[in-house]
Order: C-alpha cells, then sequence, then structure tokens
C-alpha cells in the first residue's frame, strides 16, 4: 500500500472514490455516430458496379470477341429498332482514325459506318490528303446503333457504346484521331465546346492527338465550310508529318 494510503486509512478517509467520467448524453452519443457515418463515402450501387464490371470486361476483348459483343450489345434502347450494329471498318492497325457520331439509314441497312452521300464526301475528303478508306484508316462512330431519326445521340446511349470505342482505339493504336463534328469532338473530348471553337489546334484522346473538323453530313448542308475543313484537313496531314518526325529521332 502507497504512504498516501497507509495515511488516509489513519485518518478514516477510506475507502477511496474514483469519479468516474459522465457518459455521454443520448442526442450526443448520436451526434458522434452520425459524424463518422457521414464521413463514409456511400456504398456503390449495383448498377455502378454492373458498369465497371462490364467496362472492364470489356477492356479486355480481342477483335472478335469485342465485334460479337457489339453485334448482340443491349446496353440501350437504340438496340430495339437497329437492323444490325455498325461496328466500324478499315485497317484495325490504322495510323489514322477517323470518328463520326452514329449509323444513318443507309449504314444502319448495310452495317458499315459512312456509306451515304456524307460517306462520299468523306472518302473524298481522304483522297485529297493522300488517304483510302480502309488503307491505314480506321472508321468508327460514338455509337454502333442508328438514333431514330438521325437525331444525335443521348448522353447515355453514347455512355453505353464508350467503352465499346474506348477499346477500338486502345486496339488500333493510331497516331491521330480526327473528331468528326459536334457529337464525337465533345464525347472524346469531354466538353460542350463547338467545333468552331476547338478547331485550329491539336487536343489530346488519352494521349493521343486529335484533331476537330465538320462532319461530312454538316459540310452538306453549309457548303462555306468546306473551305475550313480543307484547312482542318492539312493540319492533319501537318501534325500526322510532325508525329513521324518525332517518331523517327533517337532519344
Amino acid at each position: 500500500m502507497s504512504r498516501r494510503a497507509l495515511v488516509l486509512t489513519e485518518l478514516g478517509l477510506t475507502p477511496l472514490w474514483v469519479r468516474r467520467r459522465p457518459a455521454l448524453a443520448a442526442e450526443q452519443t448520436d451526434a458522434v455516430q452520425g459524424a463518422v457515418v457521414q464521413d463514409l463515402p456511400p456504398p456503390p450501387t449495383a448498377q455502378a458496379l454492373f458498369a465497371d464490371n462490364r467496362h472492364a470486361q470489356i477492356g479486355t476483348m480481342d477483335w472478335q470477341q469485342l465485334k460479337a459483343t457489339v453485334a448482340a450489345c443491349t446496353s440501350c434502347v437504340l438496340h430495339k429498332q437497329r437492323r444490325q450494329a455498325v461496328f466500324g471498318v478499315g485497317d484495325e492497325r490504322a495510323e489514322w482514325l477517323f470518328v463520326g457520331e452514329g449509323p444513318g439509314v443507309e449504314e444502319d441497312a448495310r452495317g458499315e459506318p459512312f456509306v451515304g452521300q456524307a460517306g462520299k464526301l468523306l472518302d473524298n475528303m481522304l483522297a485529297v490528303i493522300g488517304l483510302k478508306r480502309g488503307d491505314n484508316v480506321y472508321i468508327a462512330n460514338v455509337v454502333k446503333c442508328r438514333p431514330p431519326g438521325n437525331r444525335n445521340p443521348e448522353p447515355a446511349e453514347a455512355g453505353a457504346c464508350e467503352p465499346y470505342l474506348s477499346r477500338q482505339i486502345e486496339l488500333i493504336k493510331p497516331r491521330l484521331i480526327i473528331a468528326l463534328g459536334k457529337v464525337a469532338a465533345q464525347n472524346l473530348l469531354g466538353t460542350e465546346a463547338t467545333v468552331a471553337s476547338l478547331r485550329g489546334r491539336a487536343h489530346a484522346y488519352r494521349g493521343t492527338p486529335l484533331i476537330v473538323t465538320y462532319h461530312p453530313a454538316y459540310l452538306l448542308r453549309n457548303l462555306n465550310d468546306k473551305v475550313k475543313s480543307w484547312e482542318d484537313l492539312c493540319f492533319a496531314v501537318d501534325t500526322m508529318k510532325a508525329l513521324k518526325q518525332d517518331a523517327s529521332v533517337p532519344n
């Protein structure tokens, strides 16, 4: 026994009582528990988990698996009235990748992108810069199924197809991407900017240089902007030359 305890015992001041800490009031306890709960992130929803898992699965597919998955896709409402999904066409190791917005009536019927009047104009645009469909060129769209009335794809529709286009780009590994029109530019760059404000300079999609120009269908309705599109194509050619020169220079 300690000296202090002996003295207190002799003086008749025992037993000793230790004061306990007061218990938290019920409302204080609730507040503390509430604060802990608020600090925790909300658990992922089943929909979010499914989307993450789907994206991860698509990200491991080869060309054959990817084509089969797109052909059978029912991930958005566009599948309900399609004749067939329009996967994309061209050289699967192309240096040039052209991305439009979505299939039209003729594309939906034939299963190939840019086969109508807009497609003929795109072929002419390729020809003037020494390119040809299928020869070092790949052509794809933001969505693989035709939106009704040839309207722009809704965000949810573009989002459902995004993993497919992303995987196509990963497999192709293009040197340069050409975004044809507002829908392609906005989805690839994650912006709401206009084509006019995005033209004339190189952007990047996950490290790959990207140039924005007008969609051929727009040019058919706005002939005066063909000159601007020609300027964009010339800029794209110069950009590709610079990319090849940089690649040939030893580190």
